[in-house]
């Protein structure tokens, strides 16, 4: 008993044990904060979006952790309004010094009060469209399609145009295309229309969308627009294109590719094409010989 008293005040003169008891602090701090960033989200499991639930997590985890650092810090004796006026001075001349990092901090402040997307959701950002798997403070990651990881900084995407294209659950197909310019239109509509009614993933409500575009260069132009849930607009893309031209095979309306017209001049005669027959190398070596 008097060795364990001994070593205490031995701990106590030399400041090993306010060391110690700081960096138990600190240690246990940060797995009690772990534990309550994990526990703090179940009593919200459905209320909360998974964005949400991610904001709750990091911040409940930094505020308790921070209280056992602060208590660490005045167990060894700082002073923690001199530590605050160093903080502000080194904020800013952090700030100074990355103001592309304070910018996508700031950014991704925006990006958590406005929640255009959460994680999960498939976004569009220029040319990348990608599955969101991390919304930071700095950056937001992606997973592509093809399994790539891209991060994209959040002053990006904040000065950006952002497609969310699972925010809801239906999404419209818009198929563009030509048929000749001797079909009857009104066959024409009532083939496609049939095609979508046809298809099991095309919604009844809303109604699938006729619409005449126009007379184009070589043909006329024609849109139909039919609409799916969200996780059957793929299958639905890909069918309707093969139903459409299986159906356009069977009443025999054609789909012109460009045509192209010469002119030599508003009073000049067509100029004349004549075809020939290909020339085999028998011919030509035939041809050699009489003129020899």
């Amino acid at each position: 008993m008097e060795e364990l008293k001994s070593l205490i005040e031995f701990l106590e003169v030399t400041r090993l044990f306010v060391f110690s008891r700081s960096l138990l602090l600190i240690i246990g701090g940060f797995f009690i904060a772990r534990l309550a960033s994990a526990a703090a989200i179940k009593f919200f499991p459905k209320a909360l979006t998974a964005h949400s639930q991610l904001a709750l997590k990091r911040s409940v985890f930094y505020v308790i952790w921070g209280l056992f650092v602060v208590s660490a810090l005045r167990q060894l004796g700082f002073d923690l309004s001199l530590l605050l006026g160093a903080a502000g001075i080194l904020t800013v001349a952090v700030g100074f010094a990355s103001q592309t990092s304070a910018s996508n901090l700031i950014s991704g402040l925006f990006l958590m009060v406005e929640r255009p997307f959460s994680i999960a959701d498939v976004i569009r950002v220029g040319g990348t469209t990608g599955e969101v798997i991390s919304i930071d403070l700095l950056s937001v990651k992606l997973r592509t399609f093809d399994n790539l990881f891209v991060r994209i900084p959040n002053e990006t995407m904040i000065k950006s145009e952002v497609t969310t294209l699972t925010k809801f659950p239906i999404r419209r197909f818009d198929l563009l295309l030509g048929v000749a310019y001797r079909e009857n239109i009104s066959k024409v509509k009532e083939v496609l229309l049939e095609v979508a009614d046809r298809n099991p993933l095309c919604l009844k409500e809303p109604d699938p969308l006729f619409i005449f575009q126009g007379f184009g260069d070589s043909s006329m132009d024609i849109q139909l627009s039919v609409w799916a849930q969200r996780e059957n607009f793929l299958k639905l893309k890909n069918s309707i294109f093969e139903e459409v031209k299986l159906a356009f095979d069977e009443h025999g309306i054609e789909i012109p590719f460009p045509h192209l017209s010469l002119y030599a001049g508003s009073e000049t005669d067509a100029i004349p094409v004549t075809m020939v027959e290909p020339r085999t190398p028998e011919a030509s070596a035939e041809q050699k010989r009489d003129l020899n």
